[in-house]
């Protein structure tokens, strides 16, 4: 059985630990901001370069250009962890306002990170809790559980003989979010790297600031947990591990060990194909109920933050990242998908308006370019009977090869800053669908969600 990840990577597993805290406020900003000079240094040279060059090689001396900028940005960001890991790790699952090559790069962020070494981990619990591990548990782990950008997690027993995992936050990163979103901020404009106008880059980064924030508060979460808890009380075969409150603060986080497997332990072997199927409708059905009924989603739907058992139940960690939506939001994202089904493309165009994407008083876009992402995106769902086979699903590569119409209505669209959250919550969900095979009609399922307040 695997572990209950909480959002963190896989176990260490006997890698080198990190033996210092995070890097004091003043050491991250030099790092950042030296890491800053050499982006902007090298977009000087490059520019400079192409001035120079032969037209036909401007293509290739850019996608180097990026490729050197990306991977000095990913490694700086691996090496300092907290708030511009986790931004890099967002980043990776996008490619809506940064270059190719920076989310093929920071997709490295996404893996396992160094731990950090128990004596800091103690100190923390110490500082947080009023005492050390061993006065507050019967027994603590001293080996990492797993490791990740902002925190770690430890398996415990608490006096009372109950099996815990405890999530303890590296010191100093709560307090170093704004200055490291903003010198970050600051790489990518002087990079020449954010195809953004500054409002929608403001916007994006104060969206991204709120919901760091958010997730660097441990009782934020343990509310959003109770939250979700109450939500989905009678949604059988869906678990979501308690808090232990007496052993939780601000930056310690205590629940109960209930265990699963992980994703790629999810075989045919194991698991027959209709149990599969039916961790699928349980995906969709939890999806689209915080979607459309409950109007609050969990905002980090990566493979690590869920867990199977062969019966079919399904099991969800870490509730830190939470987006609450408006109304307003959810009624415009519902009439958008509507008018998307039923190919009236004049009314998607007004409802993106409506949600945010779409710039009112920009240039009119095509019907026929509505047309094309529409036949991309309607294929798990165009018949209502016959079964979709998401192990097959290619509609990743189908977006890969029109990314660049993009550039013909640029000015015309912004970056979902109100919804980026939902279509980060549907992407996470294609691909656990797709690793786990997932054979499905949703259609039906997807017109009943859509008729909700009629």
């Amino acid at each position: 059985m695997s572990k209950p990840t909480l959002g963190e990577s896989k176990s260490p597993g006997g890698r080198k630990q990190q033996t210092q805290a995070p890097a004091s406020r003043t050491k991250r900003f030099l790092k950042l901001a030296g890491m800053t000079a050499s982006v902007a240094g090298n977009y000087a040279a490059d520019r400079v370069r192409r001035r120079f060059s032969e037209p036909d090689n401007h293509e290739e001396r850019q996608r180097q250009a990026y490729n050197k900028m990306a991977n000095q940005i990913a490694d700086t960001l691996g090496e300092l962890k907290g708030a511009v890991m986790k931004v890099g790790q967002i980043a990776s699952q996008t490619q809506d306002f940064l270059p190719k090559e920076f989310s093929e790069a920071l997709q490295r962020l996404q893996k396992e990170a160094p731990p950090m070494a128990y004596s800091v981990i103690e100190k923390q619990i110490i500082n947080e809790l009023g005492a050390a591990p061993e006065e507050l548990f019967e027994h603590f782990d001293s080996e990492p559980y797993a490791a990740a950008s902002i925190g770690q997690v430890h398996r415990a027993r608490t006096r009372e003989g109950k099996e815990v995992i405890v999530k303890i936050q590296y010191p100093g990163v709560d307090k170093s979010v704004n200055s490291d979103l903003k010198q970050l901020k600051l790489t990518l404009k002087l990079g020449g790297l954010l195809k953004l106008p500054k409002e929608s880059v403001d916007q994006l980064f104060n969206e991204i600031r709120e919901r760091l924030n958010e997730e660097l508060d441990y009782e934020n979460e343990a509310r959003n947990i109770k939250a979700f808890v109450k939500f989905h009380k009678k949604d059988k075969g869906l678990i979501i591990p308690k808090v232990v409150e007496s052993l939780s603060s601000r930056r310690v986080l205590t629940m109960e060990c209930v265990e699963g497997d992980h994703i790629s332990e999810v075989t045919t072997e194991k698991y027959p194909q209709e149990t599969i199927n039916l961790i699928g409708q349980r995906l969709f059905r939890t999806m689209a109920d915080q979607l459309f009924k409950f109007q609050a989603i969990h905002g980090d739907p990566h493979a690590g933050n869920f867990a199977f058992r062969p019966d079919g139940t399904v099991i969800m960690y870490d509730f830190g990242c939470v987006k609450k939506l408006k109304t307003e939001i959810v009624d415009a994202y519902k009439k958008a998908l509507v008018a998307a089904l039923n190919e009236d493309y004049g009314a998607l165009d007004h409802y993106l308006i409506d949600l945010g994407v779409r710039i009112e008083d920009k240039p009119s876009v095509d019907e026929d370019y509505y047309a094309m992402w529409r036949d991309i995106f309607i294929v798990p769902f165009a018949d209502r009977d016959l079964h979709y086979d998401f192990a097959e699903a290619n509609l990743h590569k189908q977006v890969a090869s029109k990314a660049s119409t993009i550039f013909k209505y640029m000015e015309s669209f912004r970056p979902p800053v109100e919804s980026i959250f939902i279509d980060r919550m549907i992407a996470g969900h294609y691909w656990m669908m797709k690793r786990l095979g997932v054979q499905a009609a949703f259609r039906r399922e997807l017109e009943c969600y859509l008729e909700l307040d009629a």
